[in-house]
């Protein structure tokens, strides 16, 4: 915790955390301050204009990056029949109705994603205290409660992500590692951004986006000048 400590105070001292940046001077910032001896990955929050408290107001959606989010994504899919060698082939790391419940209690195997074709919901919904803290819970609008299974997990594995604000209207996302290029970072981050744009509540009134901040793993958060964003 100390080194943690002092590695912060140090790219604390050699960054302006109260400027405003823009998007290429914080990738430039966020890469050359990383050094710890695991690839970070590259996070963004946005903060939202909406009432959270409101169901009407919240913001739910997916987008697929197209560089992907350089991590490993596990896949949990809940399916049976003949889905279950599709699944297989996908690439999905765990398969199964009542026995893939049962694990996900017991034993808290860790996954990115949850995929259910619709004959599986009714084992899946009582995983609800487990997958809905988590926003793991999947549905309809997201793609994820689907009869083409292949498709869904392919669709996952390449980059899509599924992202939804916090009680506080705050949107988190993984776009990146830190070693990605720094033109696939703009790109991803500009498709993100844009899927968030798209996904503005009727409701919300005044500023939408009020702030966008990125950040490294175990790095600060710099704050994006949108006046610089499309």
């Amino acid at each position: 915790m100390m080194k943690n400590n002092k590695r912060i105070k140090k790219i604390k001292k050699s960054i302006n955390l109260t400027k405003l940046y823009n998007i290429d001077e914080i990738i430039s910032l966020l890469k050359n301050s990383s050094k710890v001896n695991f690839i970070e990955s590259i996070d963004v929050a946005i903060n939202l204009g909406i009432n959270p408290k409101k169901s009407d107001q919240n913001v739910r959606g997916t987008t697929i990056l197209p560089h992907g989010t350089g991590r490993n994504i596990k896949i949990a899919v809940f399916t049976q029949g003949e889905n279950i060698s599709i699944a297989k082939k996908a690439g999905a790391e765990y398969i199964g109705m009542e026995d893939l419940s049962e694990k996900i209690k017991t034993e808290g195997i860790k996954f990115h994603t949850v995929i259910a074709s619709p004959d599986a919901m009714k084992i899946v919904t009582q995983l609800g205290h487990i997958l809905g803290p988590k926003n793991l819970m999947p549905s309809l609008k997201l793609g994820t409660v689907t009869t083409n299974i292949e498709k869904a997990i392919k669709n996952a594995k390449t980059g899509k992500i599924y992202y939804r604000n916090d009680k506080n209207g705050i949107i988190h996302a993984t776009i990146g590692k830190i070693n990605f290029e720094t033109n696939k970072i703009k790109e991803n981050f500009n498709v993100f951004l844009k899927s968030i744009k798209k996904s503005k509540p009727p409701q919300s009134k005044g500023i939408y986006i009020k702030k966008i901040t990125l950040s490294s793993t175990m790095g600060v958060g710099l704050t994006i000048d949108q006046s610089d964003l499309f």
